[in-house]
């Protein structure tokens, strides 16, 4: 069976490995994406994380053959963590992705490669930076295998030995704000897309909605989800509005009317028309799978 693509998922939606029970209603919320979570969702002992391998391992199954166009991932341990290597013994070619957390160097990166590629296993990487080391060395961190990326605010905070906090439109959380805009320009400069913080007032739709504006403001490609009501909010700030895909149709066709009538210099809207004007109205018409 051949992986779903997930080249710029809005929405990757977490569950924790060991509740079988919320696994298998995952994709009920219509996600881009899901991640069967063996990290932070489950108990840091060795039993917890044995039993947690074996429900994950079976509902990844479940799932991917019940729903052949949902993105699978697995989120592991960190590989430095003593879990890493036996979460290992759950993946398999079927996912669409491994997801790593706590990346903090190449040389993790390599690590983690090197580990799957002796079982066999040839996964892209969805590589969290989520600590000082991690967010500071993002640009040498996202190279191949390598192809999403997310940051990890609760996390990054917490090894600085800072506060987080609430945050107010239009301002943002001042603590994160610099990591989040380097991680963001990190996957920018790499070519793959960001995923952008989680929310955890799971009942407040206002607060995702703002702090999910201003991460696609910041560049981000979507958002983590930790909850299914989350997704739709997600693909609502993250994905192209029907204005924007208007204007973007109009735009593109005034340029091909410009090219096909020799005319040099296109102004649109008011606005003079340059390539990256084009290429994003491009994006825009990409991002709901219509034709550019």
């Amino acid at each position: 069976m051949t992986p779903a693509p997930v080249p710029r998922p809005r929405s990757v939606l977490f569950a924790p490995g060991n509740r079988a029970d919320l696994i298998a209603k995952l994709p009920r919320a219509q996600p881009d994406a899901v991640v069967l979570d063996l990290e932070d969702a489950v108990p840091a002992t060795p039993e917890a994380k044995a039993s947690a391998r074996t429900v994950t391992r079976d509902a990844a199954r479940d799932l991917i053959a019940a729903h052949p166009h949902l993105a699978v991932f697995v989120r592991v341990n960190a590989p430095h963590s003593p879990f890493f290597a036996d979460d290992l013994a759950v993946l398999t070619p079927e996912l669409a992705g491994v997801v790593v957390p706590k990346l903090e160097s190449a040389a993790d990166v390599r690590l983690a490669a090197e580990a799957l590629t002796e079982r066999g296993l040839s996964l892209p990487l969805m590589a969290g930076l989520e600590t000082g080391a991690g967010v500071w060395n993002a640009r040498e961190i996202l190279v191949p295998p390598v192809a999403w990326a997310y940051f990890g605010a609760e996390d990054y905070v917490t090894d600085l030995g800072g506060t987080r906090t609430p945050g107010t439109v239009p301002l943002p959380n001042l603590e994160v704000l610099y990591a989040r805009s380097r991680v963001a320009l990190a996957a920018r400069l790499a070519g793959v897309p960001a995923l952008d913080i989680v929310v955890t007032r799971l009942n407040d739709a206002s607060a995702f909605r703002e702090d999910a504006a201003q991460g696609r403001a910041l560049g981000y490609a979507g958002k983590l989800c930790i909850h299914p009501a989350q997704v739709a909010l997600a693909h609502e700030t993250f994905g192209p509005t029907d204005a924007e895909a208007g204007r973007a149709r109009r735009l593109l066709d005034a340029a091909h009317e410009a090219a096909l009538s020799g005319r040099g210099v296109l102004t649109f809207e008011g606005q003079m028309v340059d390539e990256p004007m084009l290429a994003r109205a491009r994006a825009i018409l990409s991002g709901r799978g219509e034709q550019p």
